[in-house]
């Protein structure tokens, strides 16, 4: 049930939209200019295609393309103009917007950064990419954390990006921090298209909670990205797909965090989340909330290491054309 897509709305719904943008290529301070107004009128095109859109998201690499370009011409900052014009585009037709920018970084390479921005202008969730697709992507390896906020009609949101997603400790610390709703901007070209269904419903299913995921669509002359707008409910079951890959086609949807918040409350058989910390409470009092998970252990400790990890052929992105880095992480 997803309300016609939201041209139905319930008292506790949520319209979310997402921009399955067309791939641009940026190279010049023009270019990304050009490409900001074109992000700019497709919040409009996203208000006046749906007038109960609550949230509109754009991809990762929306403003960039997939250059992996880190030229400080072209980078962002939170300040900066690119910026300023998403605030206003949300302010005109008073809507919420989720927006992706390549930011400058003083200390090393450029964040891949994402940004949730409300209807009055006001930047309400701020996160850098945990997890850049190496050894493809630069970016430096986000330091914020996965921030959660209560958006528009109440939500309670999350934002991780593309390669974040493959990892299910991520979605899972989203919905620990109360996230009901978790999107996931990317830029994923077609080979990546089947684990990118599977991922976007077991992060939905395994953690109770609707996952809202949108790639860029078409063709620079040298990559293709599938679209693949995907809105899943908390139950794993998706709401809308945008299967075509069209360019700039907006997949909306109508999701309920209300009843987010009645399953993992009322739920006992398949209550992930909680049971994650309470294993086996038939059996003992509250069940155990020990840590028996030898990774989890050793990466807090600063030991995590692979049985096999003498072996790994790929440790850098030397074979991406990037220099072996000679900085360690600071956090």
């Amino acid at each position: 049930m997803n309300g016609l897509g939201g041209l139905n709305r319930s008292p506790n719904g949520l319209v979310i939209g997402l921009v399955q943008l067309q791939l641009p290529v940026v190279v010049t301070r023009q270019d990304l200019a050009r490409q900001t107004e074109r992000i700019v009128s497709l919040v409009g095109k996203a208000r006046r295609n749906l007038g109960t859109m609550d949230l509109v998201v754009f991809p990762e690499y929306a403003l960039h393309g997939l250059s992996m370009d880190t030229n400080a011409e072209i980078m962002c900052h939170l300040d900066g103009p690119e910026v300023a014009a998403f605030k206003a585009a949300c302010i005109e037709h008073r809507i919420w917007g989720c927006f992706s920018i390549m930011e400058a970084n003083p200390g090393g390479n450029p964040w891949n950064s994402g940004l949730i921005i409300d209807d009055q202008g006001e930047v309400k969730l701020y996160y850098r990419k945990m997890h850049p697709w190496i050894p493809v992507e630069p970016w430096e390896p986000g330091n914020l954390g996965i921030p959660v906020i209560t958006g528009p009609r109440g939500a309670r949101i999350a934002l991780i990006i593309c390669h974040d997603g493959m990892f299910p400790e991520m979605a899972r610390e989203a919905a620990y921090k109360g996230a009901e709703v978790m999107l996931r901007t990317a830029g994923y070209t077609a080979p990546v298209r089947e684990a990118w269904r599977f991922t976007n419903q077991s992060n939905a299913f395994c953690n109770l909670m609707v996952t809202a995921n949108v790639c860029m669509s078409g063709s620079d002359g040298s990559f293709d990205s599938m679209g693949e707008g995907m809105i899943v409910d908390f139950d794993g079951t998706i709401l809308a797909h945008g299967t075509s890959g069209r360019p700039d086609e907006i997949i909306t949807a109508e999701v309920r965090p209300d009843l987010v918040r009645e399953a993992r409350r009322g739920w006992g058989v398949e209550n992930n989340i909680y049971q994650f910390g309470h294993r086996g409470y038939v059996a003992v009092a509250g069940g155990a909330g020990d840590c028996p998970y030898t990774y989890m252990q050793d990466l807090v400790r600063g030991s995590y290491r692979l049985p096999w990890e003498d072996e790994v052929a790929v440790t850098d992105g030397t074979r991406c054309g990037f220099p072996r880095p000679t900085r360690t992480y600071a956090g």
